[in-house]
């Protein structure tokens, strides 16, 4: 794999991202002198700048080209008080995901080093496990409305949509990666004592998908249980499959385990195909431009993007740098 060529779509985003990207690329350069890989990288001018400018979110064609052009997409963060509907971050991150049906958000909770966790007398071993989160449908597929808007009767709904094909795809995935990681446990978060309907659909493709894998322990905790368990015994967990939303928020949670945002890295994957790797942080307009930024997560979701490529000595070496510059003290502020 190391002289195959692959094409990256980088898009630095708002705010602090083009910052967070800039010292990515730098360790893209550096992994491709040291490790021989060859990485052809291509940057988009894609956010609020180029929204404010001419009123474009996502170019026609724009999910074409990269299904049909580039094997990954770098990103960094989107979003900007000029836009206070933040319809240009919307629309790019969410038309990639749902657009390029990447159904996998992996996101990664790992101690890098005991000081960063703000648990007591935990350590490098006890916070290490993966979630996998829903990426295309649940609470976030925008299907609802108003009625009566702005009148004192006015009504609300937010639809969460779930089908057996995106339910199975997404447990599948769990159990694939503990299999050919050599994870031991899956753990199925929900709140099927309370909702009903989806969650019987989860209870129930979550018990047939794991009959497919006998030797992978299945169990099952209510996503209001699992929240209090992160917290007081990390260790327990493996592999964790959640919805969109229930997923979302437990990641925010196991990044402040894992010593905060700052360090926190994702993928939206689609096996075989085109993916998009990001940090987790915002754009935090506030930071951008003052170098306070912290770029591990930019730097870890490269290293998760180019071992997706197949460039695994890489990626480990990436990972044993950011270790090492942690234990040395040379990081940014929030550290």
């Amino acid at each position: 794999m190391v002289g195959q060529k692959k094409r990256v779509a980088v898009i630095a985003g708002d705010g602090i991202g083009p910052e967070v990207i800039d010292e990515a690329v730098r360790i893209i350069e550096r992994v491709q002198q040291t490790h021989g890989i060859n990485l052809d990288l291509t940057n988009f001018d894609w956010g609020a700048e180029r929204y404010l400018r001419d009123g474009v979110t996502l170019p026609d064609g724009a999910l074409d080209l990269l299904r049909r052009e580039y094997d990954a997409v770098l990103a960094g963060a989107f979003g900007d008080p000029r836009v206070p509907s933040n319809k240009h971050a919307e629309d790019i991150l969410l038309g990639m995901r749902r657009g390029l049906d990447l159904y996998i958000n992996l996101r990664p909770i790992r101690l890098l080093n005991a000081r960063l966790t703000p648990l007591r007398n935990r350590e490098v071993k006890d916070i290490d496990f993966v979630v996998f989160r829903e990426n295309t449908e649940g609470a976030y597929c925008g299907a609802g409305g108003f009625l009566k808007k702005g009148t004192p009767d006015e009504i609300a709904t937010q639809e969460e949509l779930n089908t057996q094909g995106g339910v199975e795809r997404i447990i599948r995935a769990a159990f694939e990666y503990a299999r050919t990681r050599g994870r031991h446990r899956v753990t199925m978060a929900d709140k099927s004592n309370v909702q009903r309907f989806g969650g019987d659909l989860w209870q129930r493709v979550f018990r047939e998908v794991a009959s497919r894998y006998p030797e992978i322990e299945a169990n099952h905790q209510y996503v209001d249980a699992m929240a209090m368990f992160m917290v007081l015994d990390p260790g327990q967990y493996d592999v964790v499959v959640s919805n969109n939303l229930f997923g979302d928020i437990l990641t925010d949670l196991g990044a402040a385990l894992q010593g905060g945002l700052g360090l926190a890295a994702s993928g939206n994957i689609h096996p075989g195909q085109v993916s998009v790797f990001e940090p987790v942080h915002g754009s935090a307009p506030p930071l951008a431009g003052k170098s306070v930024a912290n770029p591990v997560g930019a730097i870890l979701s490269t290293a998760m993007m180019l071992e997706w490529l197949g460039f695994e000595l890489a990626a480990t070496s990436i990972e044993r740098a950011v270790k090492e510059a942690i234990a040395d003290d040379q990081t940014t502020r929030d550290l």
